[in-house]
């Protein structure tokens, strides 16, 4: 697992953000602008990304030629939900993506000050538990405007945003919080007149240090964890989002595939079918034919934009449409009688734990439907290489997998133009 951290200048690393990555199995991937190192056009493959300090401005270009290739990185990580962590200007840069705007401050905040949590901060995965007061290094002169969605999470008179989330997993500090002794000793050699402004900087730093670092690493250390349990939906969700607005449009003509799978399932009127991994819905229609308008569909998928894609194209009508990981349904037990998935439970993380979840909310003459509009062999040379061994859906790897999690198998057809197998409750 990679984090990705854009750094601007050499001094002004990731310190403490990196220990934290590093102690929870991430590996922190430096993109060191200031040397010339490209930004990323692509999330793929990056579990969450970190954009440091530096003296340029969020709101120019001047003097920073990376500027438009960090804000769309930026929004392609608040698109796709993968986890941002923001540090000074990265704030300042994390704001703009998210549609607010970065301005020039009220003049230099450089030295150790304190800041107050919101009430909000109670509730905030990272912010929570801290105290209401702590004293961090400032070294800005910029600020930011936040947009509705932000919640500001910290403040202080000068500069009232000094840290803030948008959306679920996306964070800015105005402050950095990311120093050891180290990143002191840097910013002052490489900013000698404006760590002159601050008199007291180098002797408040030891005490200053030692009564901060509990709560930086306990921030930090949330957020490397929270980085690495949702490692496998962000690579999910990385892929997908950018996708999403043309993937009805290239596979639109693989609807009349979706309903024979479904067909064969035997479901019911009245009866409640999932479609888990549901991408643009091109089963629901399906489903909702076998059920009845006095049955319930509900299409599941963990990235948004493919809902929204659903959404666009019409499949409301036939379904309820939910966010949510296919690891862990937020349904009842025993509450479905059909589950359809489409090119889903070979891309899982842990597709044995999936299927135990699927048995945990399936109903006791509940049918699994696994479906790919193409065979192994097919997608195999597509993609220019043989059938393996170690795919999770050759029948001596599926079938076991599926007994281990409650599932019997009762048909496996792996055809020329199309791949289903299908199975119910072990007795």
């Amino acid at each position: 697992m990679s984090v990705v951290v854009v750094q601007h200048e050499p001094g002004e690393g990731p310190y403490a953000i990196a220990a934290a990555l590093e102690s929870a199995g991430l590996r922190p991937r430096l993109c060191r602008v200031w040397a010339g190192d490209p930004v990323p056009t692509s999330l793929i493959g990056v579990d969450a990304l970190v954009v440091m300090g530096g003296p340029r401005s969020a709101y120019s270009d001047n003097g920073f030629p990376t500027r438009d290739a960090e804000l769309a990185l930026l929004r392609a990580a608040l698109a796709a939900d993968v986890p941002v962590l923001g540090v000074c200007l990265g704030a300042q840069l994390l704001a703009v993506a998210a549609g607010g705007v970065a301005r020039p401050g009220s003049g230099a905040q450089i030295g150790w000050g304190g800041i107050s949590l919101s009430a909000s901060a109670d509730a905030d995965p990272l912010f929570t538990d801290l105290p209401e007061q702590l004293t961090v290094l400032h070294w800005h002169g910029d600020t930011m405007d936040l947009p509705d969605r932000a919640v500001l999470l910290a403040s202080c008179d000068r500069y009232p945003v000094q840290a803030f989330r948008v959306n679920g997993s996306a964070w800015g500090l105005q402050f950095h919080l990311e120093v050891e002794s180290a990143a002191v000793d840097a910013f002052t050699t490489a900013f000698p007149e404006e760590a002159a402004s601050a008199p007291g900087l180098r002797l408040d730093t030891p005490g200053s240090l030692a009564a901060l670092a509990p709560h930086r690493d306990r921030v930090l250390g949330r957020f490397a964890t929270l980085v690495a349990a949702r490692s496998g939906r962000t690579a999910t969700r990385a892929f997908f989002t950018p996708r999403a607005d043309a993937w009805e449009d290239r596979f639109a003509h693989q609807a009349p595939a979706y309903a024979a799978a479904v067909a064969r399932m035997g479901l019911k009127p009245g009866q409640t079918a999932l479609d888990l991994g549901c991408g643009t819905g091109r089963a629901l229609p399906a489903l909702r034919a076998e059920v009845h308008d006095n049955g319930s569909v509900l299409g599941i998928d963990v990235t948004q934009a493919m809902l929204n894609a659903a959404t666009r194209t019409g499949r409301t009508g036939p379904a309820h449409l939910l966010l949510a990981d296919c690891h862990r349904l937020p349904l009842p037990s025993r509450a479905a009688h059909g589950i359809f998935s489409a090119g889903l439970l070979d891309h899982l993380p842990n597709p044995g734990a999936a299927l135990r979840e699927w048995a945990r909310v399936a109903a006791a003459d509940a049918t699994l439907a696994i479906f790919h509009p193409s065979g192994r062999a097919e997608r195999a040379a597509r993609h220019g290489r043989p059938v393996s061994p170690a795919d999770p859906l050759a029948r001596p790897n599926l079938e076991p997998e599926l007994r281990t999690a409650g599932w019997q198998l009762t048909e496996y057809e792996d055809a020329e133009g199309h791949f289903l197998a299908l199975a119910v409750l072990a007795p």
